[in-house]
């Protein structure tokens, strides 16, 4: 699957070193795992049994969900990062224009206080004082309150505006902060996806074709069996099929992705992980809903399963690290794991955690 894929001797022999693999790892496995130690010397005419390539499958299943889960972090740290840069410039901007409103505001001063000292100095009250005109002792009166209120005003703008600015540069440098954590959290989980598909790829780099043909197998007869008890259940008899405008819209879209490879990260339109999948479907059917599989079951509307029509978002596992779209009659389109293409598999195939409506 990865490059640098070694060949080794056929039978049993490999199966058992995938196996060796497998107890080496121990990066996900849970306290107290232990498989079985291969044969030092298996005969190559050997029958590899399910039991062990099974090992080898529930190993490749935790390495890709804790792939899925830091696929995750990264989509989210990304995102994050996207609002906070947008959020630095607009605060950029904000700034530009305060320093050009003071800039004009200190002008406006400075010609008032030119002003004064072209009249030699004395106040505006000191010149109307002077004057021997009634008339123009009551006019010069309410220009010299307009203009007493008027520098107050100045004076307060310019205070306002430096507040302004010290608030802006304070918040611009918050967000320079919260830039870089979300980039260290970035650089954090795209070390751990690698890291956990490098084993993966290692793991199966280990498997001869036959036995790789016999894991696959196996994996399907999982899919198939969950699938099977899901709908022994009877959850296909009270479905609503019918699938709203933007429902609809969203799965022609899913749907048209078949065959596309999954890559983690990716929103298309060459390449999708699960949730970069259905955020673009229902960008394209006109709705925009949250990047993450997390934050997807976290914000949008919940529903029963049994109530879940076209369109609507399963999400899978415990920590919401997967999701897919329902598209009818029992099945629904994801972008699986690395390795894999955008599919068509059966909704229950994997564990269900609840369903979300983005069009509710």
């Amino acid at each position: 699957m990865g490059p640098g894929k070694r060949t080794l001797p056929a039978g049993r022999r490999s199966v058992l070193a995938a196996v060796a693999v497998v107890c080496a790892v121990t990066v996900l496995a849970a306290p107290g795992t232990a498989f079985a130690a291969p044969d030092p010397s298996p005969s190559a005419s050997a029958t590899v049994s399910n039991e062990e390539l099974e090992a080898v499958r529930g190993k490749l299943e935790k390495l890709y969900h804790a792939a899925a889960v830091a696929t995750d972090e990264y989509n989210a740290a990304e995102e994050a990062t996207e609002k906070q840069s947008a959020q630095i410039v607009a605060l950029a901007k904000q700034i530009v224009k305060g320093k050009e409103k003071l800039a004009e505001l200190k002008k406006r001063a400075g010609a008032a206080a030119a002003a004064q000292y072209r009249s030699g100095g004395l106040p505006d009250e000191a010149h109307l004082m002077l004057s021997d005109d009634p008339r123009q002792f009551l006019d010069g009166a309410g220009r010299v309150l307009q203009g007493q209120r008027a520098t107050k005003g100045l004076l307060a703008e310019m205070t306002r505006t430096q507040q302004d600015l010290e608030l802006y540069a304070k918040d611009a440098s918050a967000q320079w902060r919260k830039l870089e954590a979300g980039r260290k959290a970035k650089a954090t989980a795209q070390k751990k996806i690698e890291k956990q598909i490098a084993e993966a790829e290692k793991l199966e780099s280990r498997l001869e074709k036959e036995e790789k043909e016999r894991l696959a197998q196996l994996e399907e007869e999982a899919a198939y069996k969950a699938q099977t008890a899901w709908l022994d259940s009877g959850i296909l008899k009270d479905l609503d099929t019918k699938a709203s405008e933007q429902g609809r819209k969203a799965v022609e879209y899913a749907t048209a992705q078949l065959g596309k490879p999954y890559e983690w990260g990716a929103e298309g339109p060459k390449s999708y992980d699960c949730s970069g999948l259905t955020s673009q479907a229902w960008v394209n059917a006109g709705r925009g809903i949250p990047r993450t599989s997390q934050e997807q079951w976290k914000q949008l509307e919940r529903i029963d399963v049994a109530d879940m029509r076209p369109g609507d978002l399963i999400i899978y596992n415990a920590d919401a690290s997967h999701v897919a779209m329902y598209i009818g009659d029992g099945a629904m389109v994801h972008a699986p794991r690395p390795g894999r293409t955008v599919t068509v598999a059966g909704a229950g195939s994997m564990p269900i955690l609840g369903v979300v409506r983005p069009d509710a």
